[in-house]
């Protein structure tokens, strides 16, 4: 399912209307029909004179117009609604105005937005509000008594119903514009936008119920719109079918290097995901300090050995063993889980990105090992998939040429990716021609083309230790089945949250471990439903 930013969303209404010939207000109507609807079901209508009571708080563009439709419509089933409107009615424009005359000769009960704050008794343990004041129009923080409004909502502890938006969350980055309405139900039109997705926007979003209001659907579906929600009937079909005639060999041999010494568990569950995931064949590149160390506590995996430094961390001289074992035997290669950081892995790291001709997979120590910026990935020779958390990510875009600006360059932090996850994703895959994972709540991949997903499995119990290795196992083991380089990140990705969710499902979400996850990928192959044999 696409996703949207406001201005998209502005895009697709112009054209609907102007191209398609359906008029403003007739959207604005089954705005407010829909809204209404969804009401009437979630809490149904009282028949005796107590009824329930509807709030609505309506601004002054098109969300107040939706509102407005709200209103008179449940006014006119007998509902009893109250409108606080927030401009004078003489300022009304356009569609918001025709809702406004329409639902005055309704005999709807209209008053000004002030009159709410001095009497906030009106807000009773009954009551419903509709939250219709800003949309996704918002482009400056909200203040003044617009700001009162939201936080008196907020403190109501009664149902808060907003429409399209929550007010005050930015429609394109999800974050909080001074203040804004926690809402428990949000009904959106056409498709969902960014903010409600992102976070903090998606938890002030509450349930999100998406509704079809007569847009084109080649609109809704175009492909200029380059932002998509992972779902399950979209990832379902890249799990590759197997055929009765097969053998290991046709499935892929992927080389995973890591873990270092204190780390050999982050190569133990990369390895073991990877076979779950159902690559044919996995070896663990070892330091040689630590071969029987891992010798012992491998089943199916084999290992290669490495030249170490004598302390568990591997030697820059592993790079002409891992290359020749790549030239002769493996297909994918998988590094970075464990293994440290110094002068050795970052030299390991350059040499193997400059001359490797095997799709890599990149995570952890190996992104925090890299140094030089675009220069080094502009020589690489085969594609490569990154996997940072936010924290990997700053560290990468600090260095330059992603930073600009004075000799340190200008200093990116973690809350400056988690406020555009996005548009960080995004322009890192495109500067760079690699994909990019960018792990969090939720997880973007993007790719050099210009597309990104956000993925929509997975919960706060996978918050711990070793998640990212059995990801980073997951998205080298469907690489190595010869699944296309974002296919594989995006299958990955949703398969190792879907894992978490059923493990979460059974055992709670405090005490989830990593292992978890591995042991439920079976399950999470079985609930896509594909019929794995030809």
């Amino acid at each position: 399912m696409k996703v949207v930013t406001a201005e998209e969303m502005r895009v697709i209404d112009r054209r609907t209307i102007e191209e398609y010939g359906i008029l403003s207000v007739v959207l604005m109507e089954r705005a407010g029909l829909a809204v209404a609807s969804k009401i009437k079901e979630l809490f149904g209508k009282s028949k005796d004179s107590n009824h329930q009571k509807v709030i609505v708080l309506a601004g002054s563009g098109n969300n107040g117009g939706d509102g407005l439709v709200v209103a008179r419509n449940l006014h006119n089933e007998c509902w009893d609604v109250k409108v606080f409107l927030t401009p004078r009615p003489e300022d009304l424009k356009g569609d918001a105005l025709l809702q406004y005359n329409a639902a005055v000769k309704f005999g709807v009960d209209i008053r000004p937005i002030k009159e709410l704050l001095k009497q906030q008794s009106v807000i009773t343990p009954h009551s419903i509000i509709v939250d219709a004041l800003l949309g996704t129009g918002l482009s400056k923080n909200v203040t003044g008594m617009l700001s009162e409004v939201i936080s008196l909502l907020n403190r109501s502890n009664i149902p808060i119903i907003s429409v399209d938006i929550p007010s005050g969350i930015s429609s394109d980055n999800g974050q909080v514009m001074g203040e804004a309405v926690k809402a428990d139900y949000t009904v959106t039109f056409g498709l969902p936008k960014r903010g409600h997705l992102l976070f903090p926007g998606a938890q002030h979003t509450g349930k999100l119920f998406i509704e079809d209001i007569g847009f084109p659907e080649e609109l809704l579906r175009s492909d200029k719109l380059n932002v998509e929600l992972l779902m399950k009937n979209e990832v379902s079909p890249l799990i590759p079918q197997r055929h009765r005639y097969s053998y290991k060999g046709d499935y892929g041999h992927v080389l995973i290097i890591a873990g270092s010494r204190g780390k050999t568990g982050a190569a133990l569950m990369a390895a073991k995901a990877c076979l779950r995931s159902g690559a044919g064949l996995v070896t663990i590149g070892v330091p040689e300090s630590l071969a029987e160390i891992f010798q012992s506590r491998v089943t199916e995996e084999m290992t290669l050995i490495l030249p170490d430094k004598g302390d568990g961390t591997l030697s820059e001289k592993a790079s002409r063993v891992i290359l020749n074992f790549l030239d002769e035997k493996a297909d994918i290669i998988a590094i970075g889980p464990g293994i440290g950081v110094s002068a050795d892995t970052r030299k390991l790291m350059e040499v193997l990105i400059r001359n490797s001709r095997n799709p890599m997979v990149v995570d952890a120590d190996g992104i925090n090992s890299l140094k030089g910026g675009k220069k080094v990935f502009v020589k690489a020779k085969a594609p490569m998939i990154f996997t940072p958390h936010p924290g990997e990510m700053a560290r990468l875009l600090n260095q330059p040429p992603f930073a600009k600006g004075g000799q340190g360059g200008i200093t990116v932090s973690t809350q400056d990716i988690e406020k555009d996850r996005i548009n960080t994703a995004l322009s890192f895959a495109k500067e760079t021609g690699a994909y990019l994972v960018l792990k969090g709540v939720p997880t973007i991949i993007a790719g050099p083309d210009g597309r990104a997903y956000i993925n929509s499995t997975g919960n706060p119990g996978m918050a711990t230790a070793g998640t990212g290795d059995v990801l980073t196992g997951m998205i080298s083991g469907f690489l190595g089945q010869g699944i296309k380089p974002f296919n594989a990140s995006i299958l990955g990705v949703y398969m190792h949250g879907l894992a978490g969710d059923i493990a979460a499902s059974e055992k709670g979400e405090h005490p989830l471990i990593a292992t978890d996850i591995i042991d439920k990928i079976p399950v999470a192959f079985r609930s896509l439903s594909i019929d794995m044999v030809a």
